[in-house]
């Protein structure tokens, strides 16, 4: 069974329609590459699946749970999405870490706030919170910032920044983590240190959706590559394919002008 399924997905803002009948299938711990121009769609999808935008239509399945069908109003209700929110953790491409905590405290937040919704947590606070702060230990040692848990953001660089975004997608425990152009705020040499994290993260557990305009790393990370143009999927498959012997007209033509750039 597809741990995710994404059927005729559609979005629109005003007239301009951004997402056109969008559907793909994703197996548990393959890694899919989004790529294609600006403009093309990407980031909304990624949205989309995140249900940080609704979409207009179709219907989006993950381990084969509808989490949302535009045709049944009851996949839509606010408080049903927020739960399945959960089920997908986002790394956005400007961090959105909050300024006023440390990095250990922006990992551990949303494990301490979904927390206190247990009925047990009262009466087991103190162990529970120490099981999270524990966890949120071991994933920033992870991502390699084990000496800097009690740092700020404004003592970070991007690169670490960025690195306990990761840690702090990852807390929730999501069954598809996502990212959004994760190193398109960085400068070019801090960029190698997040995809390095990105790429060690792959396992046969881990299912990964990567909108990138890094094309080296898509082609060595990626189980799948899917191009987008103008809100369709113009072409998708394995990454030997999309790189080495696109079929699309639209897809060569993406690659010929990013050499020639």
């Amino acid at each position: 069974m597809a741990i995710l399924e994404v059927q005729n997905l559609r979005k629109s803002f005003g007239r301009i329609e951004v997402l056109k009948d969008i559907g793909f299938t994703l197996e548990k711990g393959e890694v899919l590459s989004i790529i294609g121009s600006s403009g093309s769609g990407k980031t909304t999808l990624l949205r989309c699946l995140n249900f940080l935008e609704r979409p207009d239509g179709g219907a989006i399945r993950v381990a084969g749970e509808t989490l949302f069908d535009a045709d049944d109003p009851a996949t839509q209700q606010e408080r049903q999405v927020r739960k399945k929110r959960l089920r997908f953790g986002l790394v956005f491409q400007s961090f959105n870490l909050f300024p006023q905590y440390t990095a250990l405290k922006n990992v551990m937040l949303a494990c301490e706030l979904l927390a206190r919704e247990r009925p047990d947590y009262r009466a087991n606070k103190r162990e529970i919170n120490q099981q999270i702060e524990s966890e949120a230990k071991a994933l920033l040692h992870k991502v390699g910032l084990a000496n800097r848990l009690n740092s700020y953001p404004y003592q970070l660089s991007g690169g670490q920044q960025q690195r306990v975004a990761i840690a702090r997608a990852l807390a929730l425990s999501p069954d598809i983590l996502c990212f959004d152009e994760p190193t398109s705020a960085l400068d070019p040499e801090l960029t190698g240190e997040v995809l390095r994290v990105i790429r060690e993260l792959k396992t046969a557990d881990r299912t990964m959706v990567i909108v990138t305009h890094e094309m080296e790393f898509a082609r060595n990370v990626s189980d799948k590559v899917l191009f987008m143009a103008d809100g369709v999927i113009e072409e998708m498959g394995p990454p030997e394919q999309i790189f080495e012997h696109p079929r699309s007209e639209r897809t060569k033509a993406f690659f010929s002008h990013m050499t020639r750039e």
